[in-house]
């Protein structure tokens, strides 16, 4: 075959092909090759030697010749291909070097400048978050690397602000994910509206943003920007015909001080934001050293209430409930106790809302369900028992089985169990807890509800669902003897309780003169120190032999 024929072959090629000699001369060059090269602006003339193109295959290493040719003659010594990027103004070229036997060499030339774009987009695309386009997680760490770099380089620091949404569950669950991906791009644009040039905005979750503020110069700048932004997202959005209102709380980590690498400073801002929510959300805090050890406190206690109900530390103490008309002791609320090996005695305020967040309360509320009908079947068949259901329970679907299998198991009648709820529990899912809650009331269990008067809609539920039991807040019985009004509510109260046909209930009595102003107002029942602390189960047969028994 002719040179002639041979290069009209290699013209077809897609990519382009350089053929050279063992001096060093362009031997046989292909069109795909010259028009390649002269996108890079290398002209390629007759007999072309090879060296010039091998400066230009270094790229933007700074070799010198005799580098240059020393990495020919190892690429050359070897026998092995060597694969170089070109980088030119608009064009990107892959070569690759490839030995001949005899000294020759091949270069084979490829223009990939559609590639490296479409990589360059999908990398960048990558970084994105795709709903609100602002940095993901991904772009924001390196966005973060490169201001703790500059931090240590130049002393410049930077500020991470962690922004959890409030309310924003209701609107996805109640108006569907379409309109809370509409809120979210909203929310987006604010928080754009709100930074500088230099600072950046992500979204790192469903409704987890975060700020990275650079070239802070003091606190109080980011204090500012934490305001600024707890107000802007709390002002109404009008979301395809629907004004819908969040929060946001914010959780603040300055560099250096609060942490110079990345993992301390998102670990720090989140616990300040964990601080935020528990202050009442809509809010912002800064991170304090004793937030981290708060915090170890709280998993150890954690860990160590995961292994209590094995390790069977949970106990049940009971209050008695008097009867005012009759003067007997008609039933006991059960309370739930907690002896540590090491803590001794943990209070239920201390443990009973870390249950409930973590959704343990589910499995302790079923042993103190289970453990308070056995208890109870050893008491006087008068007597019933009384236990508290966490708006956790009904959520869990799984709290009419556990009655009925209590019951079963125990022996105790239905009618002598008592379930407890407050209004937290309504204000969830209204008509699967009523359904929930006539369940229990076809088995016999009687329902009453607890801290009555604390709520917003108390009386709206009483109309919903014919409690049997109003237990009156002991906040109300406290007041009688301080406030003027405490005897009119428990007055109201009590009508209120007698005109539905329900038993009323007065928490918290501690004095005789209570119980006697109690007593004139209609309660029906007491409970409270007066007549006895909580006790354990294997005392209180000692509690009740103090009351009349008929």
């Amino acid at each position: 075959m002719s040179r002639d024929t041979l290069v009209r072959y290699l013209d077809a090629v897609r990519q382009g092909l350089l053929m050279i000699d063992h001096t060093g001369a362009v031997v046989v060059a292909s069109a795909s090759a010259r028009q390649i090269l002269s996108s890079l602006n290398v002209p390629l003339r007759e007999n072309a030697r090879a060296l010039p193109l091998l400066r230009l295959l270094r790229g933007e290493t700074p070799q010198t010749r005799r580098a240059i040719l020393e990495t020919l003659r190892h690429t050359l010594s070897q026998r092995q291909p060597r694969t170089l990027e070109v980088r030119g103004a608009d064009h990107t070229v892959q070569a690759e070097l490839q030995p001949v036997a005899g000294g020759s060499w091949v270069v084979t030339l490829e223009d990939v400048s559609t590639r490296k774009a479409s990589e360059a987009r999908a990398d960048e695309m990558a970084r994105l978050d795709p709903l609100t386009g602002l940095p993901n997680r991904l772009l924001l760490r390196e966005r973060l690397a490169e201001a703790l770099a500059r931090l240590a380089r130049t002393g410049e620091a930077c500020a991470l602000l962690l922004i959890d949404l409030d309310r924003f569950k209701p609107v996805n669950d109640t108006l569907g994910h379409p309109i809370g991906d509409a809120l979210l791009e909203k929310v987006a644009d604010r928080l754009r509206s709100t930074v500088r040039p230099t600072d950046t905005v992500a979204r790192i979750g469903g409704d987890e943003f975060v700020i990275l503020q650079a070239g802070v110069r003091d606190a109080a700048g980011t204090q500012a920007l934490a305001r600024r932004i707890v107000d802007l997202i709390g002002r109404t959005y009008m979301v395809e015909g629907h004004l819908l209102t969040i929060g946001a709380s914010v959780g603040v980590a300055l560099a250096p001080e609060d942490g110079a690498d990345a993992d301390r400073l998102l670990k720090n801002a989140d616990l300040a934001l964990y601080r935020a929510k528990l202050d009442g959300r809509g809010t912002y805090r800064f991170f304090e050293p004793e937030m981290d050890a708060r915090m170890q406190a709280r998993r150890k206690l954690e860990l160590d209430m995961r292994q209590a109900l094995a390790r069977r530390e949970f106990q049940l103490h009971y209050q008695p409930q008097l009867q005012l008309e009759s003067g007997r002791l008609i039933g006991c609320e059960a309370l739930i106790r907690w002896r540590h090996p090491d803590r001794g005695l943990v209070s239920p305020l201390d443990f009973i809302p870390l249950a409930e967040e973590i959704g343990l309360i589910v499995p302790i509320g079923e042993w103190v369900i289970r453990q308070a009908c056995r208890d109870a079947m050893t008491w006087p068949a008068h007597m019933s028992v009384a236990v508290n259901v966490s708006p956790a329970q009904f959520k869990s679907d799984r709290l009419v089985e556990t009655i009925i299998s209590a019951l079963a198991s125990s022996g105790l009648p239905a009618q002598r169990l008592e379930v407890e709820i407050t209004e937290g529990v309504l204000l969830q899912e209204n008509e699967k807890t009523l359904q929930t809650l006539h369940r229990l009331r076809e088995l016999g269990v009687r329902v009453s509800m607890d801290d009555f008067g604390t709520g917003y809609s108390s009386l709206s539920y009483l109309r919903s669902f014919p409690f049997d039991k109003i237990k009156i807040d002991r906040s109300f019985v406290k007041d009688l003897a301080t406030k003027p009004d405490g005897e009119a509510i428990i007055r109201a109260i009590a009508g209120l309780g007698k005109s539905l046909g329900m038993t009323t209930v007065a928490e918290g009595v501690e004095t005789p003169e209570q119980m006697q102003r109690i007593r004139l107002e209609g309660c029906t029942d007491v409970q409270g120190y007066l007549i006895s602390r909580p006790v354990p189960t294997e005392d209180l047969l000692q509690v009740l032999a103090a009351y009349p028994k008929a």
